[in-house]
C-alpha cells in the first residue's frame, strides 16, 4: 500500500491534521517536520505561490525535493500558480505523493489531472471560496483528494470563512452520490475553534499552518489541542 493509499485509509477512519509547512520557521525546516511526524500529523501539506495566481511567492521544487528525504509522511504540494500544466509533473516527479491544482488556474483541467496520474502521484483539485463546487463536477472521478479554500489563498493566519462548513458539506454529499472515495480537505483558519465544524460537515483531512507552527505551544501540544477539539 502506498503512501497515498494509507492516507486515505487513515482519515476515512477519524479526520487528522496536515500540518502546512508555510508557517514553520525555515531555518529549521527538517526539524519542524519531523516534530509534526512524531506528534501524529497524517501529512505535510506543501504550499506553491507564485507571486501571480496568489499575491506573494513561498517555495519550489528544490525544497519538495530536500524534504521528500527527510520525512516518510505523504507530501502534499498544493500548486497555487497560473499555468500549473508546466510544473505539476515536476512535482510529482520531486516526491510529491499528492499534486493539487487549482480549477482556476488552468483552461484544461481534465488534462493536468490526467498528467499528475501518469507522473506518478495522485491528482487533487481545489477551488476558492467563491467558486462554485459545480465547477469541478465532472473531474471528481479523476481525483483522490479536493481541497476546499476556507480562506482567499495566498497568506497564512487568515479567518476560516463560515460559509465553508455549507460547502464540505455539500461536497460529502456530491461524494456519496457518486460512490467515491476522494479525501476531503480544508485549508484557512484552521484552529480548535474551527475545526469540529469542519469535520462534522464531512471533512477528513485539515491543513493546519498558524495553529501548528507558533510561539504560544510546541508543534505536540498544538496538534493535540486539535485533537481534542474535534470531540
Amino acid at each position: 500500500m502506498g503512501r497515498y493509499e494509507e492516507l486515505r485509509e487513515r482519515v476515512r477512519a477519524r479526520p487528522a491534521i496536515a500540518p502546512s509547512i508555510l508557517a514553520a520557521d525555515f531555518a529549521h525546516l527538517g526539524d519542524a517536520i519531523a516534530q509534526a511526524g512524531e506528534a501524529g500529523a497524517a501529512s505535510i501539506h506543501f504550499d506553491v505561490m507564485d507571486g501571480r495566481f496568489v499575491p506573494n511567492i513561498s517555495i519550489g521544487l528544490p525544497v519538495l525535493t530536500s524534504i521528500r528525504g527527510a520525512t516518510a509522511l505523504p507530501i502534499e504540494a498544493h500548486l497555487m500558480i497560473v499555468e500549473p500544466e508546466r510544473y505539476a509533473e515536476a512535482f510529482a516527479h520531486a516526491g510529491a505523493d499528492i499534486v493539487t491544482i487549482h480549477t482556476e488556474a488552468t483552461a484544461h483541467l481534465n488534462r493536468v489531472l490526467s498528467s499528475i496520474r501518469d507522473a506518478g502521484a495522485v491528482p487533487g483539485v481545489t477551488l476558492n471560496p467563491a467558486t462554485p463546487l459545480v465547477m469541478i463536477e465532472e473531474v471528481l472521478p479523476l481525483v483522490g483528494l479536493v481541497l476546499v479554500m476556507s480562506i482567499n489563498p495566498g497568506f497564512g493566519g487568515q479567518t476560516y470563512l463560515p460559509a465553508s462548513t455549507a460547502r464540505l458539506a455539500r461536497l460529502t454529499e456530491m461524494r456519496a452520490e457518486r460512490d467515491l472515495d476522494f479525501i476531503i480537505e480544508v485549508d484557512g483558519g484552521i484552529n480548535p475553534t474551527t475545526i469540529r465544524a469542519a469535520a462534522e460537515a464531512g471533512c477528513n483531512l485539515m491543513v493546519a499552518g498558524s495553529a501548528v507552527y507558533n510561539t504560544h505551544g510546541t508543534v505536540a501540544a498544538n496538534i493535540e489541542a486539535l485533537r481534542a477539539a474535534l470531540h
